[in-house]
């Protein structure tokens, strides 16, 4: 033991990695059952499409070399395999060197998903996830302690996901400098959870004291990460039982999780130490090198979080290994929502069967109570979320959503929780139209069983059908 190496801090480490590879499981996962919808040869945004015209240098990818529906489910799989065998703690079984080369395998395939995922994967816990995991690969196993330096950098993205976020907000919509915010987030976020409704009709003065407890834990409590022990320890349990409270409050996929796992470097956990041997003089080179690159790259995520122009979410090179981070820096105060209809008559009119669509995570019947799906995420579900707030977020993505519910297109139909229409009998038009949601009070739930309540807006997109079908007379 020496200098380099933390031996205090082993079970911490064990159970970092541990949750790391469940983080993995469930982005493979997510990745295997979506992309042929979202990305695939059919997909709304192929990804043979977009290397084409995308240089390798730019998003290094392994479908840069060669892409099929089977390949990149082939490479989704994988990913799962070797996160459970991760998870089950696999590379304790092997060498220090061969155990870094698995834990780099997830990462490289990861990768190469989220390089060529386009606005679909354009999530700053994409980039997170890839940052985390790729300094936790050098962790080491159980042939050595955990190196002091990387337990640092650990912490160092912590700091930056925290104080970032802190800024962002500090510096964008004046709710935040108010403490009203939470009188509208929890009713205006992207996918609300099953006690969202309840967190929304909290005491007003309460919502005040939540958001000024996020601004010391996000301004304040970042730096004690640095301090010496039990306070960097303190530190990061305060972190953690936020988080916990943002993983009640609502559906942020794994951006919740992977925070408590990055807290994770800084709590010392109770429990008695091994003893191994010291490290290997290979394995400190290469890990003090790794530092400098990446202190070296953290130029830029620290020259953005001191502009007075911070943007957030950011990867500031193509492997995504120092990024910058942040998220709502501007809270909506109206929730508008896309309800996307069909009709099986010959001609739209108003008053035609109009079938509603149901989505897995995003509001649409006004009884259908949330459910909780994070760490899972719901792809289609958050993009719908966006176009609401414009069409300019929609791109060339929700014409193709059109066109497959237009065609029943199998594996659209798999995103969703309802199709209104037969596997064998498509809709002869699709429609989509804006409406405001609200939540209801306590006596309308009571009197009507309803969490929302929502009010036709305007027309989103016209009556429209696949072209070249002739209208039946």
């Amino acid at each position: 033991m020496n200098w380099f190496t933390a031996p205090d801090y082993w079970l911490s480490r064990l159970v970092l990695q541990r949750a790391l590879a469940g983080l993995y499981l469930v982005a493979f996962l997510t990745a295997a059952r979506q992309f042929r919808a979202l990305l695939g040869e059919r997909g709304m945004l192929p990804i043979p499409l977009f290397v084409a015209r995308a240089p390798f240098r730019r998003v290094p990818s392994l479908f840069q070399l060669h892409y099929s529906d089977r390949f990149f489910a082939g490479c989704a799989w994988t990913g799962c395999t070797v996160s459970a065998a991760l998870l089950a703690g696999a590379d304790s079984l092997l060498p220090l060197w061969a155990g870094i080369l698995l834990w780099l395998v997830p990462w490289a395939l990861y990768l190469s998903i989220v390089n060529v995922g386009q606005t679909w994967y354009a999530f700053g816990w994409e980039s997170l996830l890839l940052e985390t995991g790729f300094l936790a690969a050098f962790l080491g196993n159980g042939e050595v302690a955990p190196p002091v330096v990387v337990l640092f950098l650990l912490r160092w993205i912590l700091f930056r996901v925290e104080f970032g976020a802190g800024l962002i907000k500090m510096r964008g919509d004046a709710c935040w400098r108010k403490l009203t915010c939470l009188y509208y987030h929890h009713e205006t976020q992207p996918m609300p959870g099953p006690l969202s409704w309840f967190f929304h009709h909290l005491p007003r003065p309460l919502h005040r004291a939540e958001v000024a407890a996020n601004h010391v834990t996000q301004l304040v409590v970042p730096v004690l990460l640095f301090t010496p022990q039990p306070v960097a320890s303190a530190a990061a349990a305060l972190m953690i039982v936020t988080q916990l409270w943002l993983v009640l409050s609502g559906n942020f996929s794994w951006l919740n999780w992977i925070t408590i796992v990055l807290a994770l470097s800084a709590l010392r956990l109770p429990g008695s130490v091994p003893s191994v041997p010291s490290a290997p003089l290979w394995y400190e080179i290469v890990v003090l090198a790794l530092a400098a690159l990446l202190l070296f790259l953290s130029y830029h995520p620290v020259t953005n979080m001191v502009s007075r122009r911070q943007v957030m979410n950011r990867s500031f090179d193509p492997l995504h290994l120092v990024n910058t981070y942040g998220a709502f820096g501007s809270v909506s105060r109206i929730r508008y929502e896309v309800v996307v209809e069909g009709t099986l008559d010959d001609v739209p009119r108003e008053d035609a069967d109009w079938r509603e669509y149901e989505f897995r995570g995003k509001p649409g019947d006004v009884r259908h109570w949330p459910r909780q799906f994070a760490p899972y995420h719901l792809r289609l579900d958050w993009l719908m979320w966006f176009a609401a707030l414009s069409p300019a977020y929609a791109g060339d993505w929700f014409g193709a959503l059109v066109e497959r519910l237009l065609e029943n297109d199998r594996d659209t139909l798999r995103l969703l929780r309802r199709s209104p229409f037969p596997p064998d009998t498509p809709p002869r038009f699709v429609r989509a139209r804006l409406f405001r949601y609200r939540y209801t009070s306590w006596r309308e739930l009571r009197e009507t069983g309803a969490c929302w309540e929502r009010s036709y807006v305007r027309a989103y997109l016209p009556p429209t059908r696949l072209a070249g079908v002739v209208q039946r007379s």
